[in-house]
């Protein structure tokens, strides 16, 4: 008996197609342009999930930084007696407080500064 693939690679397709809906052109309708469009975005989508860590973690460091600074003091200097003081904040949650709280940041600053000195 001959088996036919019919449905199985009509599903196959329409996944294809669906997972490349919203592209320009022939990126959303032909099918071996749609299978190159969909395997390079899950490369993208792939590293740039990676990136986006690094991103933030880059914008963490930088505001807080700016904070340190108009307080008088290094990053550097900042991040190292905060880990002597045994405060176990991250750099996401310092940075929302430098913005969105500043006097509780104050008061964080100011317990780990005598550890500094």
């Amino acid at each position: 008996m001959r088996v036919r693939i019919g449905p199985a690679r009509r599903r196959k397709k329409a996944r294809l197609f669906k997972e490349a809906r919203g592209n320009f052109g022939g990126r959303s309708k032909l099918l071996r342009t749609v299978k190159e469009t969909v395997v390079r975005s899950r490369a993208y989508s792939y590293r740039d999930r990676r990136t986006r860590k690094r991103e933030f973690r880059k914008l963490w460091i930088t505001r807080l930084s700016a904070a340190c600074r108009q307080r008088g003091m290094h990053y550097s200097t900042f991040i190292h007696a905060l880990s002597q003081s045994d405060i176990l904040l991250n750099r996401k949650t310092l940075s929302e407080l430098a913005i969105s709280d500043p006097l509780i940041f104050d008061e964080i600053f100011a317990a780990v500064s005598q550890n500094a000195a």
